[in-house]
Protein backbone atom coordinates (compact mmCIF):
# COMPACT_ATOMS: atom_id res chain seq x y z
CA UNK A 1 0.00 0.00 0.00
CA UNK A 2 1.65 3.38 -0.85
CA UNK A 3 1.81 6.05 1.81
CA UNK A 4 2.06 9.54 2.88
CA UNK A 5 5.98 9.57 3.73
CA UNK A 6 6.49 7.88 0.33
CA UNK A 7 3.99 10.51 -1.87
CA UNK A 8 5.72 13.11 -0.01
CA UNK A 9 9.35 12.11 -0.94
CA UNK A 10 8.18 11.73 -4.61
CA UNK A 11 6.74 15.66 -4.59
CA UNK A 12 10.25 17.10 -2.82
CA UNK A 13 11.78 15.62 -5.74
CA UNK A 14 9.72 17.62 -8.45
CA UNK A 15 8.43 20.30 -6.22
CA UNK A 16 11.14 21.71 -3.95
CA UNK A 17 9.00 24.93 -3.36
CA UNK A 18 6.29 23.28 -3.12
CA UNK A 19 3.52 23.50 0.08
CA UNK A 20 4.18 19.84 1.07
CA UNK A 21 2.98 20.62 4.63
CA UNK A 22 -0.48 20.78 3.08
CA UNK A 23 -0.38 17.02 1.68
CA UNK A 24 0.02 15.89 4.96
CA UNK A 25 -2.63 17.82 6.86
CA UNK A 26 -4.97 16.26 4.05
CA UNK A 27 -3.97 13.17 4.69
CA UNK A 28 -4.31 13.75 8.30
CA UNK A 29 -7.82 14.72 7.75
CA UNK A 30 -8.78 12.15 5.57
CA UNK A 31 -7.59 9.24 7.84
CA UNK A 32 -9.87 10.65 10.67
CA UNK A 33 -12.69 10.95 8.47
CA UNK A 34 -12.69 7.82 7.24
CA UNK A 35 -11.75 5.53 10.02
CA UNK A 36 -12.89 2.58 10.84
CA UNK A 37 -14.31 2.42 6.47
CA UNK A 38 -13.18 -0.64 4.74
CA UNK A 39 -13.03 -1.40 0.73
CA UNK A 40 -14.73 -4.14 -0.72
CA UNK A 41 -11.20 -5.92 -0.50
CA UNK A 42 -10.97 -5.28 3.29
CA UNK A 43 -8.52 -2.92 3.11
CA UNK A 44 -8.71 0.43 4.99
CA UNK A 45 -10.30 3.14 2.71
CA UNK A 46 -7.72 5.30 2.86
CA UNK A 47 -6.01 3.13 0.74
CA UNK A 48 -7.74 4.11 -2.00
CA UNK A 49 -7.06 8.09 -1.56
CA UNK A 50 -3.32 7.04 -1.18
CA UNK A 51 -3.44 4.87 -4.25
CA UNK A 52 -4.57 8.26 -6.59
CA UNK A 53 -2.41 10.35 -4.73
CA UNK A 54 0.22 8.80 -5.39
CA UNK A 55 -0.90 8.33 -9.49
CA UNK A 56 -1.12 12.15 -9.09
CA UNK A 57 2.47 12.41 -8.00
CA UNK A 58 3.85 10.14 -10.63
CA UNK A 59 2.55 12.80 -12.93
CA UNK A 60 4.32 15.38 -11.49
CA UNK A 61 1.08 17.81 -10.26
CA UNK A 62 1.11 20.57 -7.64
CA UNK A 63 0.51 19.88 -3.97
CA UNK A 64 -3.03 21.04 -4.58
CA UNK A 65 -4.10 18.46 -6.70
CA UNK A 66 -2.94 15.82 -4.52
CA UNK A 67 -4.01 16.98 -1.07
CA UNK A 68 -7.24 17.25 -3.19
CA UNK A 69 -7.28 13.59 -4.38
CA UNK A 70 -6.50 12.22 -0.69
CA UNK A 71 -9.69 14.03 0.16
CA UNK A 72 -11.65 13.43 -2.89
CA UNK A 73 -14.23 10.96 -0.94
CA UNK A 74 -14.47 13.07 1.92
CA UNK A 75 -17.65 15.13 0.84
CA UNK A 76 -19.77 11.54 -0.18
CA UNK A 77 -18.23 9.34 2.25
CA UNK A 78 -18.09 10.85 5.54
CA UNK A 79 -20.01 13.31 7.50
CA UNK A 80 -17.69 16.14 6.97
CA UNK A 81 -19.53 18.87 5.02
CA UNK A 82 -18.32 21.47 1.95
CA UNK A 83 -17.87 24.61 5.05
CA UNK A 84 -15.58 22.12 7.24
CA UNK A 85 -13.89 21.90 4.20
CA UNK A 86 -13.35 25.32 3.49
CA UNK A 87 -12.20 26.52 6.81
CA UNK A 88 -9.80 24.09 6.85
CA UNK A 89 -8.16 23.67 3.17
CA UNK A 90 -9.38 27.24 1.87
CA UNK A 91 -11.38 27.84 -1.90
CA UNK A 92 -8.94 26.10 -3.97
CA UNK A 93 -8.72 22.68 -2.78
CA UNK A 94 -13.08 22.60 -1.43
CA UNK A 95 -13.69 23.41 -5.04
CA UNK A 96 -11.53 20.63 -6.81
CA UNK A 97 -12.93 17.88 -4.05
CA UNK A 98 -16.73 19.07 -5.23
CA UNK A 99 -15.85 19.30 -8.77
CA UNK A 100 -14.71 15.61 -8.50
CA UNK A 101 -18.33 14.78 -6.34
CA UNK A 102 -20.08 16.40 -9.06
CA UNK A 103 -18.88 13.59 -11.43
CA UNK A 104 -19.35 10.96 -9.04
CA UNK A 105 -22.95 11.37 -8.38
CA UNK A 106 -23.96 10.25 -11.74
CA UNK A 107 -23.17 6.92 -12.60
CA UNK A 108 -23.47 4.77 -15.70
CA UNK A 109 -26.68 3.26 -16.72
CA UNK A 110 -27.11 3.10 -20.44
CA UNK A 111 -26.84 5.63 -23.16
CA UNK A 112 -28.90 7.84 -21.19
CA UNK A 113 -27.01 8.24 -18.40
CA UNK A 114 -23.73 7.80 -20.17
CA UNK A 115 -25.09 11.57 -21.81
CA UNK A 116 -25.19 12.80 -18.29
CA UNK A 117 -22.22 11.59 -17.12
CA UNK A 118 -20.56 12.91 -20.55
CA UNK A 119 -22.16 16.43 -19.44
CA UNK A 120 -21.05 16.65 -16.22
CA UNK A 121 -17.39 15.70 -16.88
CA UNK A 122 -17.38 18.57 -19.61
CA UNK A 123 -18.53 21.03 -17.05
CA UNK A 124 -15.50 19.73 -14.52
CA UNK A 125 -12.96 19.71 -16.94
CA UNK A 126 -14.23 23.36 -18.53
CA UNK A 127 -13.59 24.76 -15.27
CA UNK A 128 -10.68 23.10 -14.22
CA UNK A 129 -9.04 20.17 -15.72
CA UNK A 130 -7.22 19.10 -12.51
CA UNK A 131 -10.53 17.99 -11.39
CA UNK A 132 -10.12 15.47 -14.59
CA UNK A 133 -6.97 14.59 -13.58
CA UNK A 134 -7.91 13.54 -10.06
CA UNK A 135 -11.28 11.54 -11.43
CA UNK A 136 -8.81 9.73 -13.84
CA UNK A 137 -5.89 8.88 -11.27
CA UNK A 138 -9.38 7.50 -8.52
CA UNK A 139 -10.41 5.59 -11.91
CA UNK A 140 -7.20 3.84 -12.43
CA UNK A 141 -7.06 2.53 -9.35
CA UNK A 142 -10.63 1.84 -8.98
CA UNK A 143 -9.91 -0.33 -12.42
CA UNK A 144 -6.89 -2.06 -10.77
CA UNK A 145 -9.20 -3.42 -7.34
CA UNK A 146 -12.20 -4.51 -10.02
CA UNK A 147 -11.98 -7.84 -9.49
CA UNK A 148 -13.66 -8.28 -5.82
CA UNK A 149 -16.44 -6.23 -7.26
CA UNK A 150 -19.68 -8.24 -8.03
CA UNK A 151 -19.40 -9.42 -12.02
CA UNK A 152 -22.49 -6.94 -12.75
CA UNK A 153 -20.73 -4.11 -11.23
CA UNK A 154 -17.43 -5.07 -13.08
CA UNK A 155 -19.00 -4.76 -16.53
CA UNK A 156 -20.67 -1.73 -15.88
CA UNK A 157 -17.44 0.40 -14.12
CA UNK A 158 -15.32 -1.17 -16.57
CA UNK A 159 -17.76 -0.19 -19.83
CA UNK A 160 -17.85 2.97 -18.42
CA UNK A 161 -14.16 3.00 -18.30
CA UNK A 162 -13.59 2.31 -21.75
CA UNK A 163 -16.57 4.58 -23.32
CA UNK A 164 -15.78 7.80 -21.30
CA UNK A 165 -12.75 7.80 -19.32
CA UNK A 166 -9.89 6.56 -21.88
CA UNK A 167 -10.91 8.57 -24.44
CA UNK A 168 -10.71 11.52 -22.24
CA UNK A 169 -7.32 10.71 -21.17
CA UNK A 170 -6.80 10.13 -24.68
CA UNK A 171 -7.93 13.55 -25.43
CA UNK A 172 -5.69 15.13 -22.82
CA UNK A 173 -2.94 13.91 -24.61
CA UNK A 174 -2.29 10.75 -21.75
CA UNK A 175 -1.56 7.93 -23.95
CA UNK A 176 0.51 5.95 -21.45
CA UNK A 177 -3.06 6.11 -19.21
CA UNK A 178 -5.33 5.83 -21.68
CA UNK A 179 -3.57 2.38 -22.92
CA UNK A 180 -3.69 1.20 -19.07
CA UNK A 181 -6.89 1.63 -18.72
CA UNK A 182 -8.19 0.38 -22.10
CA UNK A 183 -6.41 -2.96 -20.75
CA UNK A 184 -7.92 -2.66 -17.39
CA UNK A 185 -11.46 -3.16 -18.69
CA UNK A 186 -11.02 -5.27 -21.79
CA UNK A 187 -10.96 -8.72 -20.16
CA UNK A 188 -14.13 -7.33 -18.15
CA UNK A 189 -15.64 -5.70 -21.29
CA UNK A 190 -15.27 -8.78 -24.08
CA UNK A 191 -14.02 -11.40 -21.71
CA UNK A 192 -14.18 -13.87 -25.13
CA UNK A 193 -11.78 -11.56 -27.28
CA UNK A 194 -9.52 -10.83 -24.73
CA UNK A 195 -8.45 -14.81 -24.05
CA UNK A 196 -8.31 -14.83 -27.98
CA UNK A 197 -5.52 -12.03 -28.13
CA UNK A 198 -3.82 -13.80 -25.04
CA UNK A 199 -3.82 -17.14 -27.42
CA UNK A 200 -2.26 -15.23 -30.35
CA UNK A 201 0.17 -13.16 -28.60
CA UNK A 202 1.45 -15.54 -26.16
CA UNK A 203 4.78 -16.69 -28.10
CA UNK A 204 4.93 -14.09 -30.40
CA UNK A 205 5.76 -11.42 -28.05
CA UNK A 206 8.77 -13.31 -26.54
CA UNK A 207 10.07 -13.93 -30.37
CA UNK A 208 9.61 -10.56 -30.95
CA UNK A 209 11.65 -9.33 -27.74
CA UNK A 210 14.31 -10.99 -28.50
CA UNK A 211 15.25 -10.01 -31.76
CA UNK A 212 14.47 -6.42 -30.88
CA UNK A 213 17.30 -6.73 -28.39
CA UNK A 214 19.78 -7.79 -30.88
CA UNK A 215 18.67 -4.63 -33.06
CA UNK A 216 19.18 -2.54 -30.09
CA UNK A 217 22.56 -3.50 -29.69
CA UNK A 218 23.34 -2.39 -33.54
CA UNK A 219 22.02 0.78 -33.34
CA UNK A 220 22.64 1.58 -29.82
CA UNK A 221 26.26 1.48 -30.76
CA UNK A 222 26.01 3.39 -34.26
CA UNK A 223 24.40 6.42 -32.26
CA UNK A 224 27.05 6.43 -30.31
CA UNK A 225 29.54 6.67 -32.71
CA UNK A 226 27.82 9.65 -33.73
CA UNK A 227 28.59 11.39 -30.74
CA UNK A 228 24.67 11.67 -30.38
CA UNK A 229 23.35 11.46 -26.16
CA UNK A 230 20.52 8.51 -25.39
CA UNK A 231 18.70 9.38 -22.77
CA UNK A 232 17.15 5.84 -22.95
CA UNK A 233 16.66 3.08 -25.19
CA UNK A 234 13.82 0.50 -24.83
CA UNK A 235 11.37 -1.65 -26.02
CA UNK A 236 7.65 -1.34 -26.00
CA UNK A 237 4.87 -3.78 -25.96
CA UNK A 238 1.38 -2.57 -27.95
CA UNK A 239 -1.37 -2.12 -25.73
CA UNK A 240 -3.36 -5.05 -25.26
CA UNK A 241 -7.06 -3.29 -26.59
CA UNK A 242 -5.37 -1.11 -28.83
CA UNK A 243 -3.45 -3.87 -30.90
CA UNK A 244 -7.04 -6.05 -30.92
CA UNK A 245 -8.34 -3.19 -32.34
CA UNK A 246 -5.39 -3.43 -35.14
CA UNK A 247 -5.41 -6.48 -35.86
CA UNK A 248 -9.20 -6.35 -36.56
CA UNK A 249 -8.55 -4.24 -39.60
CA UNK A 250 -6.08 -6.95 -40.70
CA UNK A 251 -8.25 -10.43 -40.35
CA UNK A 252 -6.07 -11.60 -37.20
CA UNK A 253 -2.99 -11.42 -39.05
CA UNK A 254 0.00 -11.07 -36.22
CA UNK A 255 2.60 -11.34 -39.08
CA UNK A 256 1.01 -8.08 -40.15
CA UNK A 257 1.96 -5.98 -37.19
CA UNK A 258 4.61 -4.42 -37.43
CA UNK A 259 4.91 -2.41 -34.04
CA UNK A 260 3.63 -5.58 -31.80
CA UNK A 261 7.18 -4.93 -29.57
CA UNK A 262 8.50 -1.55 -30.91
CA UNK A 263 11.84 0.16 -30.51
CA UNK A 264 11.71 3.91 -28.84
CA UNK A 265 15.06 5.80 -28.71
CA UNK A 266 14.99 8.96 -26.25
CA UNK A 267 17.58 11.52 -27.59
CA UNK A 268 17.82 15.43 -25.55
CA UNK A 269 17.43 17.46 -28.84
CA UNK A 270 14.86 18.03 -31.62
CA UNK A 271 17.57 17.80 -34.36
CA UNK A 272 19.05 14.54 -32.75
CA UNK A 273 15.38 13.06 -33.61
CA UNK A 274 16.37 13.29 -37.60
CA UNK A 275 20.16 12.76 -37.27
CA UNK A 276 18.96 9.05 -35.15
CA UNK A 277 16.30 8.75 -38.45
CA UNK A 278 19.29 9.23 -41.17
CA UNK A 279 21.06 6.82 -39.14
CA UNK A 280 18.56 4.18 -38.65
CA UNK A 281 17.77 4.47 -42.58
CA UNK A 282 21.34 4.14 -43.30
CA UNK A 283 21.73 0.72 -41.41
CA UNK A 284 18.47 -1.11 -42.53
CA UNK A 285 16.02 -0.37 -45.08
CA UNK A 286 12.48 1.65 -44.46
CA UNK A 287 9.94 0.38 -45.39
CA UNK A 288 7.76 3.05 -48.25
CA UNK A 289 4.92 5.11 -46.81
CA UNK A 290 5.77 3.88 -43.32
CA UNK A 291 7.89 7.18 -41.94
CA UNK A 292 5.69 9.46 -39.67
CA UNK A 293 6.74 12.96 -38.83
CA UNK A 294 4.94 13.76 -35.64
CA UNK A 295 7.86 16.45 -34.51
CA UNK A 296 6.84 18.81 -37.69
CA UNK A 297 2.87 18.18 -37.77
CA UNK A 298 2.25 17.09 -34.40
CA UNK A 299 -1.45 15.07 -33.56
CA UNK A 300 -4.40 17.16 -32.42
CA UNK A 301 -3.58 15.82 -28.66
CA UNK A 302 0.00 17.04 -29.08
CA UNK A 303 1.96 14.23 -29.46
CA UNK A 304 5.39 14.36 -31.53
CA UNK A 305 7.73 11.53 -32.63
CA UNK A 306 9.32 9.97 -35.32
CA UNK A 307 7.89 6.86 -36.39
CA UNK A 308 9.83 4.34 -39.18
CA UNK A 309 9.44 0.75 -40.06
CA UNK A 310 12.67 -1.15 -41.20
CA UNK A 311 13.13 -4.33 -42.75
CA UNK A 312 16.78 -5.21 -40.54
CA UNK A 313 19.69 -7.46 -42.12
CA UNK A 314 17.95 -10.84 -41.24
CA UNK A 315 14.77 -10.00 -42.67
CA UNK A 316 13.25 -8.89 -39.60
CA UNK A 317 10.45 -5.89 -39.50
CA UNK A 318 10.63 -3.79 -36.65
CA UNK A 319 8.43 -0.21 -35.86
CA UNK A 320 11.33 2.66 -34.35
CA UNK A 321 9.73 5.48 -32.18
CA UNK A 322 12.36 8.61 -31.91
CA UNK A 323 11.77 11.54 -29.72
CA UNK A 324 13.33 13.42 -26.97
CA UNK A 325 12.32 13.49 -23.01
CA UNK A 326 10.14 16.71 -23.51
CA UNK A 327 8.27 14.91 -26.25
CA UNK A 328 8.36 11.59 -24.03
CA UNK A 329 7.11 13.19 -21.09
CA UNK A 330 4.28 14.75 -23.13
CA UNK A 331 3.21 11.67 -24.71
CA UNK A 332 3.01 9.61 -21.77
CA UNK A 333 1.32 11.70 -19.28
CA UNK A 334 -0.03 14.61 -21.52
CA UNK A 335 -1.72 17.81 -20.38
CA UNK A 336 -0.60 16.40 -16.95
CA UNK A 337 3.41 17.05 -17.64
CA UNK A 338 2.95 20.89 -18.26
CA UNK A 339 2.61 21.40 -14.81
CA UNK A 340 6.09 19.88 -14.15
CA UNK A 341 8.03 20.07 -17.92
CA UNK A 342 8.38 23.16 -19.54
CA UNK A 343 11.57 25.68 -19.73
CA UNK A 344 10.55 27.72 -16.77
CA UNK A 345 9.21 24.81 -14.39
CA UNK A 346 6.09 24.29 -15.88
CA UNK A 347 4.34 23.21 -12.39
CA UNK A 348 4.46 27.46 -11.61
CA UNK A 349 3.67 27.96 -15.53
CA UNK A 350 1.06 25.59 -16.25
CA UNK A 351 -0.90 26.09 -12.70
CA UNK A 352 -1.54 30.25 -14.30
CA UNK A 353 -3.97 28.24 -16.97
CA UNK A 354 -6.29 26.99 -14.29
CA UNK A 355 -5.91 29.08 -11.02
CA UNK A 356 -6.59 32.14 -10.26
CA UNK A 357 -3.41 34.12 -10.95
CA UNK A 358 -0.90 32.66 -9.25
CA UNK A 359 0.45 36.08 -7.61
CA UNK A 360 -3.02 35.75 -5.29
CA UNK A 361 -1.92 32.24 -4.19
CA UNK A 362 2.20 32.84 -3.68
CA UNK A 363 3.11 35.71 -2.21
CA UNK A 364 6.64 35.53 -3.48
CA UNK A 365 4.98 36.41 -7.62
CA UNK A 366 3.05 39.44 -5.83
CA UNK A 367 5.41 42.15 -7.53
CA UNK A 368 6.00 40.46 -10.89
CA UNK A 369 2.46 38.76 -11.61
CA UNK A 370 2.33 36.55 -14.84
CA UNK A 371 0.29 37.30 -17.64
CA UNK A 372 -2.95 35.61 -17.87
CA UNK A 373 -2.46 32.68 -21.16
CA UNK A 374 -5.03 31.62 -24.04
CA UNK A 375 -6.80 28.88 -24.28
CA UNK A 376 -4.87 27.29 -27.07
CA UNK A 377 -3.44 24.47 -24.31
CA UNK A 378 -7.08 22.92 -24.02
CA UNK A 379 -8.89 24.72 -26.92
CA UNK A 380 -10.84 21.28 -27.39
CA UNK A 381 -12.38 21.69 -24.00
CA UNK A 382 -13.74 24.89 -24.48
CA UNK A 383 -15.14 24.04 -27.80
CA UNK A 384 -16.91 20.87 -26.08
CA UNK A 385 -18.37 23.51 -23.80
CA UNK A 386 -19.41 25.36 -26.56
CA UNK A 387 -20.80 22.18 -28.17
CA UNK A 388 -22.94 20.54 -25.58
CA UNK A 389 -24.85 24.01 -25.63
CA UNK A 390 -26.43 22.20 -28.92
CA UNK A 391 -29.98 20.73 -28.88
CA UNK A 392 -29.93 17.07 -29.34
CA UNK A 393 -33.45 15.08 -30.11
CA UNK A 394 -32.70 12.49 -27.34
CA UNK A 395 -29.76 11.35 -24.83
CA UNK A 396 -28.51 8.74 -27.42
CA UNK A 397 -28.31 11.55 -30.47
CA UNK A 398 -25.65 13.47 -27.78
CA UNK A 399 -24.01 10.38 -27.00
CA UNK A 400 -23.40 8.88 -30.40
CA UNK A 401 -22.70 12.39 -31.75
CA UNK A 402 -20.10 13.33 -29.05
CA UNK A 403 -18.45 10.22 -30.04
CA UNK A 404 -18.20 10.82 -33.38
CA UNK A 405 -17.11 14.54 -32.77
CA UNK A 406 -14.47 14.25 -30.16
CA UNK A 407 -13.72 10.78 -28.86
CA UNK A 408 -13.11 8.74 -32.45
CA UNK A 409 -9.43 9.33 -33.98
CA UNK A 410 -8.40 13.27 -34.79
CA UNK A 411 -7.20 14.18 -37.79
CA UNK A 412 -5.73 17.50 -39.10
CA UNK A 413 -5.92 19.39 -41.82
CA UNK A 414 -5.19 23.16 -43.35
CA UNK A 415 -6.13 25.84 -44.86
CA UNK A 416 -4.23 27.61 -48.17
CA UNK A 417 -3.04 30.19 -45.17
CA UNK A 418 -1.92 27.28 -43.06
CA UNK A 419 -4.31 27.52 -40.67
CA UNK A 420 -4.99 24.24 -38.83
CA UNK A 421 -8.00 22.81 -38.17
CA UNK A 422 -8.77 19.38 -36.16
CA UNK A 423 -11.46 16.97 -37.09
CA UNK A 424 -12.85 13.43 -36.51
CA UNK A 425 -11.27 10.50 -38.99
CA UNK A 426 -13.99 10.21 -41.62
CA UNK A 427 -14.62 13.80 -41.99
CA UNK A 428 -15.36 15.71 -45.89
CA UNK A 429 -14.47 18.65 -46.85
CA UNK A 430 -18.51 19.89 -45.64
CA UNK A 431 -17.54 19.08 -42.49
CA UNK A 432 -14.51 21.46 -42.61
CA UNK A 433 -16.06 24.21 -44.73
CA UNK A 434 -18.28 24.19 -41.28
CA UNK A 435 -15.70 24.19 -39.14
CA UNK A 436 -14.15 27.06 -40.58
CA UNK A 437 -17.41 29.13 -40.91
CA UNK A 438 -20.97 28.52 -41.60
CA UNK A 439 -21.32 31.03 -44.11
CA UNK A 440 -18.72 29.45 -46.28
CA UNK A 441 -20.71 26.15 -45.49
CA UNK A 442 -24.24 26.92 -46.25
CA UNK A 443 -22.44 28.31 -49.83
CA UNK A 444 -19.96 25.83 -50.67
CA UNK A 445 -20.09 24.68 -54.11
CA UNK A 446 -16.58 22.68 -54.32
CA UNK A 447 -13.21 21.37 -52.76
CA UNK A 448 -10.06 21.40 -53.56
CA UNK A 449 -8.04 18.85 -51.49
CA UNK A 450 -3.75 19.54 -52.21
CA UNK A 451 -4.54 21.84 -55.43
CA UNK A 452 -6.91 19.21 -57.36
CA UNK A 453 -10.34 19.49 -57.26
CA UNK A 454 -12.40 16.45 -55.19
CA UNK A 455 -15.65 15.26 -54.06
CA UNK A 456 -17.89 16.60 -51.34
CA UNK A 457 -18.33 13.50 -49.47
CA UNK A 458 -14.72 12.04 -50.19
CA UNK A 459 -13.32 11.39 -46.72
CA UNK A 460 -10.57 13.85 -45.92
CA UNK A 461 -6.77 13.18 -44.45
CA UNK A 462 -4.58 14.02 -42.38
CA UNK A 463 -1.71 16.95 -43.55
CA UNK A 464 -3.81 17.70 -46.35
CA UNK A 465 -4.53 21.23 -47.91
CA UNK A 466 -8.12 22.06 -47.88
CA UNK A 467 -9.62 24.96 -50.29
CA UNK A 468 -13.32 25.46 -50.01
CA UNK A 469 -14.87 27.57 -52.88
CA UNK A 470 -18.12 29.08 -52.88
CA UNK A 471 -21.01 30.97 -54.50
CA UNK A 472 -23.76 33.20 -53.19
CA UNK A 473 -26.32 31.11 -55.22
CA UNK A 474 -25.07 28.14 -53.86
CA UNK A 475 -27.07 26.49 -50.66
CA UNK A 476 -26.90 23.22 -48.48
CA UNK A 477 -28.52 19.93 -50.31
CA UNK A 478 -30.05 17.44 -48.14
CA UNK A 479 -27.66 14.70 -49.23
CA UNK A 480 -25.19 16.58 -47.64
CA UNK A 481 -26.23 14.73 -44.43
CA UNK A 482 -25.92 11.56 -45.82
CA UNK A 483 -22.24 11.81 -45.78
CA UNK A 484 -21.26 14.72 -43.02
CA UNK A 485 -19.47 13.20 -39.91
CA UNK A 486 -19.52 16.15 -37.29
CA UNK A 487 -22.62 17.19 -35.17
CA UNK A 488 -21.93 20.89 -36.09
CA UNK A 489 -22.26 20.37 -39.91
CA UNK A 490 -25.63 18.06 -39.74
CA UNK A 491 -27.04 20.69 -37.21
CA UNK A 492 -26.08 23.91 -39.77
CA UNK A 493 -27.45 22.08 -42.47
CA UNK A 494 -30.38 21.10 -40.74
CA UNK A 495 -31.27 24.43 -39.52
CA UNK A 496 -30.80 25.75 -42.80
CA UNK A 497 -32.95 23.31 -44.48
CA UNK A 498 -35.91 23.99 -41.66
CA UNK A 499 -35.54 27.76 -42.07
CA UNK A 500 -35.74 27.59 -45.91
CA UNK A 501 -38.29 24.71 -46.43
Amino acid sequence: MPTVQRILKKVKKYDSLGDTAIIQKAYDFALKGHQGQKRISGEDYISHCLAAAETLADWKLDVETIAASLLHDILDDTQITLKELKNEFGENISKLVEGVGKIDKIKYQGQERAAENFRKLILATAEDIRVVLIKLADRLHNMKTLAVLPKEKQKRIALETLEIYAPIANRLGMGELKGQLEDLTFPYVYPKKYQQLINIIKEEYEEREKYLIKARGTLEAKIKKEKIEIVDIHSRAKHQYSLYKKLLRYDMDLDKIYDLVALRIIVTKDEDCYTVLGIIHKLWKPLPGRIKDYIALPKPNGYQSLHTTVFTLDGKIIEIQIRTSKMHQKAEYGIASHWYYSEQKGLIKYLQKFLPPIHQIMPIYQKNPPPRPTDKDISWVKELQKWQEEKFNSPEEFFKSLKIDFFKDRIFVFTPKGDVFDLPEGATAIDFAYRVHSEIGDHCAGAKIDGKLCPLNKPLQNGQIVEIMTQKNKKPSQDWLKFVKTHEAKSRIRAWLKKHS
